[in-house]
């Protein structure tokens, strides 16, 4: 195994921090804009944020990278990523903001797809952050208790403690006394999606292991968190 000091320099880490903050861009920009209903078989009519389709992918990638490279190493992308949202978010505002052309009326639907308000934006950064760094904590600590067994048991219980913490956090934060979510519907909201996220982890678990076994063989790396300071603000690999 090699250390955090002295790591070799890997083909497709830098692939997969890319795909990582492209499904986070996707997650925060693309998605939440829309509302969709499908039908499924026995359970009816199902109404869901359109991005809840992608943020979930975002927390497989943290387990690909922590299982793969190591906390450090997936802290360095989870700053990035952060980065990268609050960069977009900085322009969409500032792009709204622009006075249209004469003649130009697509305005109104413009504002509806980009014009998230800051209590919105701030508070789906507030909660990605603090979601994904105990999504890669937690399976970091129980890559250790398991000793590399059960990769299923980690990737599906860092994803519960994650997106639990996402949740409680981003609703509250967004909604709470705004009116566009009563109240006494936040719980609801928040279970429902919580619920969705992890079984989108769950039904990507194949996936997954997958990904993982091939990052494994291909970087010749399965690191072990033994000595890594799991300081979020520090940002040495």
């Amino acid at each position: 195994m090699t250390t955090q000091s002295n790591r070799p320099n890997y083909r497709y880490y830098d692939f997969v921090m890319a795909a990582f903050v492209a499904v986070l861009l996707c997650s925060n920009l693309v998605g939440p804009a829309k509302i969709t209903q499908i039908e499924l078989p026995l359970l009816g009519a199902l109404t869901f944020g359109a991005g809840v389709l992608f943020f979930p992918i975002s927390y497989v990638f943290g387990d690909i990278l922590t299982e793969v490279y190591g906390y450090a190493r997936a802290r360095r992308v989870i700053w990035t990523g952060f980065a990268a949202l609050l960069f977009a978010s900085l322009m969409a505002t500032v792009v709204v903001a622009l006075p249209p052309a004469p003649g130009w009326e697509n305005q109104a639907a413009y504002e509806i797809a980009f014009g998230s308000t800051w209590r919105i934006a701030a508070a789906s950064l507030i909660a990605f952050l603090c979601g994904e760094f105990v999504n890669s904590f937690v399976l970091a600590k129980m890559k250790i208790a398991t000793k590399g067994r059960w990769l299923w048991s980690r990737t599906i219980g860092s994803t519960i403690f994650g997106e639990a913490v996402d949740s409680a956090l981003f609703y509250p934060l967004a909604f709470y006394g705004s009116g566009l979510i009563p109240n006494e519907m936040l719980p609801k909201v928040m279970l429902a999606q919580f619920v969705a996220k992890v079984a989108v982890e769950v039904l990507l678990t194949p996936v997954t292991y997958r990904v993982v076994a091939f990052l494994k063989r291909a970087e010749k790396e399965d690191y072990y968190d033994r000595r890594t300071n799991f300081n979020p603000f520090k940002l040495g690999a």
